[in-house]
């Protein structure tokens, strides 16, 4: 009997192993794998169900003013490069934006597995269906990767700021360009630009992230994020003129409280406040129902000649 049961826990040990390397496979300049749940954090974990705003976690947050440059150092000193990493994902901001008077929101006990700390539920049965799914939540101001419904990626974004706003909908992956000039002020280069608005000019990229809403319309990305779904995501395929194919599913959602603090700082005093709520989820819907109702989103084709910005 223990010698089955042992074969069937090699059995259950490498289908796991088989279900992360799907969602962890890199593509060249992809950035992150999935990472491993760090051995010194044992009382530290957090576990999304199904399509449920319901966390188990043992998270608790700190919330800091930086008054100088020196106890920013000082707050810094005894983390680790993926742990900083880690503190800037939470915060939505570069390293280099950090300066004196800014609040930031770290942890008390530190896992090294980003996944840790991600907005989004774990699975999500919504997109169960969807081979890839790309999810932009203005709100917690993140975006999450999902394929098959399970989550494989998750990062920080800065969105549109609040005169110039990010549309909310269903949107397509649609033409990318490693390199794109903006047409609204030809100093602003956007490295590995992925359309999701054709005639609005709308895309997502690498560009600096503050900590806050900030961009002209479009959302930006970590340089690292802005690789992974450059090479991750599906094109439009076109012939002439003619689209034949939408790309990867874009859905922007969420709507971000320029009146309050950021969602993730009041994460000292609740747990919940960065998680994607169940209203989000249930918005969702109707974009998921508008994507099934598309043929567009189901044709096999052979060899389309795309036209292909590069």
């Amino acid at each position: 009997m223990s010698k089955y049961i042992h074969h069937i826990n090699l059995f259950l040990i490498s289908f796991f192993i088989l279900v992360l390397q799907g969602c962890g496979r890199e593509m060249e300049g992809s950035g992150r794998a999935l990472p491993q749940q760090s051995p010194f954090v044992q009382d530290t974990f957090f576990k999304a169900s199904r399509d449920s705003i319901s966390h188990t976690f043992k998270l608790k947050y700190r919330r800091d003013s930086i008054k100088n440059w020196s106890q920013l150092e000082q707050l810094l000193k005894d983390y680790s490069q993926v742990q900083k990493e880690i503190i800037y994902s939470l915060n939505r901001i570069d390293p280099h934006r950090l300066k004196s008077g800014l609040e930031l929101i770290r942890p008390d006990s530190i896992s090294e597995n980003f996944f840790d700390y991600s907005p989004f539920p774990e699975h999500l049965d919504l997109l169960d269906s969807l081979p890839k799914t790309l999810l932009v939540n203005q709100r917690v101001q993140a975006f999450g990767v999902y394929e098959y419904g399970q989550l494989c990626r998750w990062g920080p974004v800065s969105s549109g700021k609040q005169s110039t706003p990010t549309p909310n909908g269903l949107h397509y992956a649609n033409f990318k360009a490693k390199r794109k000039v903006s047409t609204v002020n030809s100093s602003w280069i956007m490295p590995y630009y992925f359309n999701f608005m054709n005639f609005e000019g709308i895309g997502i990229h690498q560009y600096t992230l503050p900590g806050f809403p900030a961009s002209h319309s479009c959302v930006r990305l970590f340089m690292e994020d802005a690789k992974y779904i450059y090479y991750w995501a599906d094109m439009w395929q076109l012939k002439g003129n003619q689209l034949l194919k939408n790309g990867t599913p874009f859905i922007v959602f969420g709507t971000y409280n320029f009146n309050e603090p950021a969602p993730w700082l009041k994460l000292a005093e609740n747990p919940l406040a960065n998680f994607i709520n169940k209203e989000e989820l249930d918005s969702l819907k109707n974009y998921i129902q508008a994507y099934k109702a598309d043929s567009l989103n189901f044709k096999n084709l052979v060899n389309p000649e795309n036209q292909v910005m590069q």
